[in-house]
């Protein structure tokens, strides 16, 4: 019985690419020293795969960024060397934390086959005596991802493309045939969402011309993330030249259903049975029943056991957590673990199976099921007596402030200094006392309000000196947590997040914020902003149902669990929520009953502003206009001319102006913030005079 591995995680299990690639960014070592961390790292995972004795190990899901923007590369779509060019739009990949580079395509767009990145790694990997599956984003799902150029009419037909981008994959192809490829890999994920039957019959036309180039390979298309629709099923399980199918059987329970109602004969199915999402250890006996189900309509030979997407969503390796509590530690499988679990399951549906272990995860699945650490009766009881929903309107929870015409702001953290990750990390080791800790960050904030005053912003933010991530600070204040040391996970870029485990009931001991907010409101006569983190991220309309006909009951959940959350807010207590790259829920939005709301708009094009057009929304809008996650300082000309095309857009009665992103401008250094900041100021000022917007009281 044969097992595979979608994709695995890139940063290493000590983030060993991260500090490679900001080491190479920062002059400090050379692109040899770079490349060498790389080829560490992927000839490690795939030995480890082989060794664990996977059959189907991928090559090519290494990328020092992303796999779409390595699609884009290998399509030559780059301009080098330019700094003037504004980045490209940032997006969340489908539902998930990860982030990818959006293309931006227009008619006369032309494609070449320039990185030849897909073929060197197979090779690569063939050198180390390790046959892989190369593994490339499928062409229709490329050009869905992808957006219209700056000035290309909306419009425009991405699919229109197909005919200029196919041949860049013949190419691709052709190579790994003869570099000695059998198997081929094209993620196509978009065929899990609502497609029109246009772009279904794209997916047709994409592999009938591929059909004869692919020849002599096997072809597997891979989805997941959600059931696929039945029409989708249909297209995919009828394309030409393909032999095997993969599905997210995880999330896409519904996905059973198609493959019991007919599955074509003879052809591969990549059961993706093992969770690529989350970090707890799969019930192996669950999913061998589901596995001997499938085996008796597709038969043994053609059944593959596999994750159910990519492991690049999880943390690496539970081998580097030996602090973890023991019990807790036996219900987790971080992608080293959930590698052993694909291939016990391969085993035991092959009449090998691994007894120990298998008893081992049961009796793990039970403990966690069992556990009194896992229920907190006071959580249970305050969760069925909770107050019913407060209808409030926005105008009565205003406070009572003067703010300029173009008030600004930003999103709490500042740049997290060498100094400061010292001073945190000899607090935990009990190095300093807990005196000289608060007077350490007692100082950075005077140093962080000192700066937003003389910058002269108008509601200043503490800076978040003591918190070392946005999401584990909150946690750490909370019970029904559990933390790693190295569980962390990639965002974007080198940028990688460790986020808590929640495992049981969780509850607030005692209050978070409070402290360092009145000490910086202390500081200062301007109004301090007191940023929280949100219960379920985001203000929760970021994790939207990939598929419509979920929408309605996951906003309804989502918004009454954020209003949960304030019912007990003062009426002269203003809150506004940070929806980043949210979807364009506005009417959800209105219903969170907040007085503003913070968008992601300095990479998108403004494609967010558009769902105000001809929607009343009375609150204050914060459409971020300045790009942080890379260190370019936008003029002052282009953040303004920014700013009135969202004032062309707005009906409001409170237009803030911010800068971008969750994270901050933690990952940004002071140098590259005062000036950025300095131009934010200087453009919101220069437009107070021509704006058709008033000095306004918020009250």
């Amino acid at each position: 019985m044969a097992s595979h591995i979608v994709g695995y995680p890139r940063m290493g299990p000590k983030r060993e690419l991260k500090f490679a690639l900001e080491s190479f960014w920062d002059g400090k070592s050379s692109a040899e020293d770079l490349q060498k961390v790389a080829a560490d790292l992927r000839s490690a995972i795939w030995k480890q795969m082989s060794e664990a004795g996977i059959k189907y190990i991928p090559s090519n899901t290494f990328s020092y960024s992303d796999q779409v923007l390595d699609t884009t590369a290998m399509s030559a779509l780059f301009q080098l060397g330019n700094a003037a060019v504004p980045a490209m739009e940032m997006t969340k990949w489908f539902d998930t934390n990860y982030h990818y580079i959006v293309p931006e395509l227009a008619p006369e767009t032309k494609f070449s086959y320039a990185s030849h990145k897909a073929v060197s790694e197979f090779k690569e990997a063939k050198a180390l005596g390790v046959e892989t599956v190369p593994v490339i984003v499928g062409p229709v799902s490329y050009l869905l991802l992808s957006k219209p150029s700056k000035g290309v009419e909306k419009s425009f037909s991405l699919l229109s493309l197909l005919p200029k981008i196919l041949p860049v994959y013949k190419e691709v192809i052709s190579e790994l045939k003869a570099a000695g490829a059998t198997w081929i890999q094209f993620d196509e994920p978009m065929l899990v969402m609502d497609l029109e039957s246009h772009k279904l019959q794209a997916f047709t036309e994409a592999y009938a011309e591929l059909e004869s180039t692919l020849s002599g390979l096997n072809v597997l298309v891979e989805t997941y993330f959600a059931d696929i629709p039945a029409e989708a099923f249909k297209t995919l399980t009828g394309l030409k030249g393909v032999t095997a199918y993969g599905f997210d059987l995880v999330r896409g329970t519904k996905t059973l259903d198609l493959i019991k109602g007919g599955f074509p004969h003879g052809k591969y199915l990549f059961a993706g049975v093992v969770d690529g999402r989350n970090i707890w250890a799969n019930d192996l006996a669950a999913s061998l029943s589901t596995l001997q189900e499938l085996e008796g309509i597709v038969g043994k030979d053609k059944l593959v056991v596999s994750t159910s997407c990519s492991l690049l969503h999880t943390a690496v390796d539970l081998v580097n957590e030996p602090k973890l509590d023991r019990e807790i530690k036996s219900w987790l499988a971080f992608a080293a673990q959930k590698v052993v679990e694909v291939n016990a399951l391969a085993k035991a549906l092959a009449g090998q199976k691994d007894e120990a272990f298998f008893s081992a995860n049961a009796a793990a699945q039970a403990s966690r099921k069992s556990s009194p650490r896992v229920t907190n009766e006071a959580v249970q009881k305050a969760t069925t007596d909770v107050l019913p929903m407060l209808v409030l309107d926005w105008m009565l929870n205003r406070r009572s402030l003067i703010f300029p015409v173009l008030p600004t702001t930003t999103i709490g953290s500042f740049p997290e200094t060498i100094e400061l990750r010292r001073v945190r990390l000899e607090y935990k080791a009990k190095k300093i006392s807990e005196e000289e800790y608060v007077n350490a960050i007692k100082e950075e904030i005077s140093k962080v309000v000192k700066l937003q005053e003389e910058l002269d912003i108008d509601v200043l933010v503490h800076g978040e000196p003591e918190r070392n991530d946005m999401v584990e600070y909150f946690g750490e204040q909370l019970s029904g947590f559990a933390f790693t040391a190295n569980g962390w996970v990639q965002s974007y870029g080198s940028r990688c997040v460790k986020p808590p485990i929640i495992y049981g009931d969780v509850s607030r001991p005692k209050a978070m914020t409070v402290f360092w907010s009145s000490m910086a409101q202390s500081m200062t006569a301007r109004p301090d902003e007191g940023n929280a983190y949100w219960p379920c991220y985001h203000s929760q309309l970021e994790g939207l149902p990939l598929r419509k006909s979920e929408h309605a009951f996951y906003l309804e959940w989502a918004v009454h669990s954020f209003r949960i959350t304030n019912v007990g807010v003062q009426d002269t207590t203003q809150i506004l929520t940070h929806v980043c790259y949210s979807n364009d829920n506005i009417h959800s939005i209105i219903d969170m009953d907040v007085d503003g709301i913070t968008t992601e708009n300095s990479r998108s094009d403004e494609k967010l502003l558009s769902v105000c057009m001809g929607v009343k929304y009375g609150a204050g809008i914060v459409p971020a206009v300045y790009e942080i996650h890379y260190p370019r300082i936008q003029s002052i000309e282009e953040i303004a001319d920014r700013i009135n095309k969202k004032l062309a857009v707005l009906k409001t009665n409170i237009f803030w102006m911010d800068r971008d992103s969750g994270y901050g401008l933690m990952t940004r250094k002071y140098s590259q913030l005062k000036l950025a900041l300095k131009n934010v100021i200087a453009a919101a000022k220069s437009l107070c005079v021509c704006t058709k917007f008033k000095k306004v009281k918020t009250e």
